[in-house]
């Protein structure tokens, strides 16, 4: 079993609708870190997982200096995050958003 990890960090801002009182209601920013894990029994022709530039170019592309409402097809939190990044790259298995200290999120394919 082959594992790619590529780890990025984004800035870009965002505002959470939320059923409660909160200050993230109003648009902030964070500078997220962001790492990528993507398996395969088998390489692809290239001999590869997939590319690193690929993953970076949808992570990095997409998502830096970005207001990820605008993007992201749901409420932008960080659990929504990892799942929509999960979702764009092919083989990825697990992805980790890191919006603050202390504050991870892990999101898994089953």
């Amino acid at each position: 079993m082959y594992t790619v990890i590529k780890r990025m960090e984004i800035s870009a801002a965002h505002s959470l609708k939320l059923s409660y009182r909160s200050k993230c209601e109003n648009l902030h920013g964070h500078n997220w870190v962001v790492t990528v894990y993507c398996r395969s029994e088998k390489l692809n022709e290239e001999g590869m997982v997939v590319d690193f530039t690929h993953i970076k170019d949808v992570v990095m592309g997409r998502l830096d200096h970005r207001h990820l409402n605008d993007v992201l097809p749901y409420n932008p939190t960080a659990e929504n995050i990892a799942r929509w990044i999960c979702e764009q790259i092919p083989a990825c298995t697990k992805v980790e958003v890191c919006e603050s200290e202390g504050n991870t999120v892990v999101y898994e394919k089953d």
